[in-house]
Order: structure tokens, then C-alpha cells, then sequence
């Protein structure tokens, strides 16, 4: 496990096993927590569906590289460090449009599952 980085950004991202049959009510959940996350100090860099693969996408690395899953679908969001992560965490809770969103979506989400990383960039070498 790496040491806490309380200076640093926190980038999120989380992996969504989505029912594929769903897409309307996942791109509903989406729409709500990106105002939630922008409205409590973070940027959310989007949504991202899953399509598929473009017919003259190879793999790079061949032999060790495949592709993935057809049912993944990834949401990315920074805050600018912990204090305002935490912050967010706290607001979102009773936040109202937090605890709709949550009540809308806690018995029967548009998802079958999700991972969460929590990750900081590689920063480009002078």
C-alpha cells in the first residue's frame, strides 16, 4: 500500500459491471453524480460507455494484451486533495439530491457491480 498523499489530487475511478439492458437508467444514475461531484469541489472527466471494439483495432502487445469485457462501463473524477475528497463525502451525504440519488438507485442500481481505484498521474518528464 503507498503512503497518504494529503496534498495531492484524488483521481477515482470506478469500473461498472452494467446490465446491459439498462443503459438509460445507468446514463440517469451518470447524469446525477457528475452535478453531485462538480457541485462538491470535484471535476468529473465523464462517463464512459461501453462500445464496441473499432474493426481494425489491434492489440499492441499481442500474446499478453486482450480485450476486455463488453459489459464495463467507467466513470473518472478528481478532487484537488483529501481535505476537499473528504469534504465531498461528507456534503453528498446530506446533500439532498445525494440521498435521492441514493435512495433511487441503493435497492436495484443500473449495475451488477463496481471497483473503485484510487489513482494519481504520471507526470510527463521534462
Amino acid at each position: 500500500m503507498m503512503a497518504a498523499m494529503p496534498d495531492k489530487p484524488v483521481t477515482c475511478e470506478v469500473r461498472y459491471h452494467v446490465d446491459l439492458g439498462r443503459i438509460a437508467e445507468f446514463e440517469a444514475y451518470a447524469q446525477i453524480w457528475i452535478e453531485l461531484i462538480e457541485r462538491h469541489g470535484g471535476t468529473h472527466h465523464g462517463y464512459f460507455l461501453p462500445r464496441d471494439r473499432p474493426e481494425t483495432a489491434g492489440l499492441s502487445f499481442s500474446g499478453i494484451g486482450k480485450d476486455g469485457a463488453d459489459n464495463i462501463a467507467i466513470a473518472l473524477f478528481t478532487f484537488p486533495d483529501e481535505n476537499t475528497y473528504q469534504r465531498y463525502r461528507e456534503r453528498v451525504a446530506t446533500d439532498p439530491d445525494g440521498i435521492a440519488a441514493n435512495a433511487r438507485f441503493s435497492g436495484d442500481p443500473p449495475f451488477i457491480s463496481y471497483e473503485r481505484f484510487f489513482l494519481t498521474p504520471v507526470l510527463r518528464a521534462t
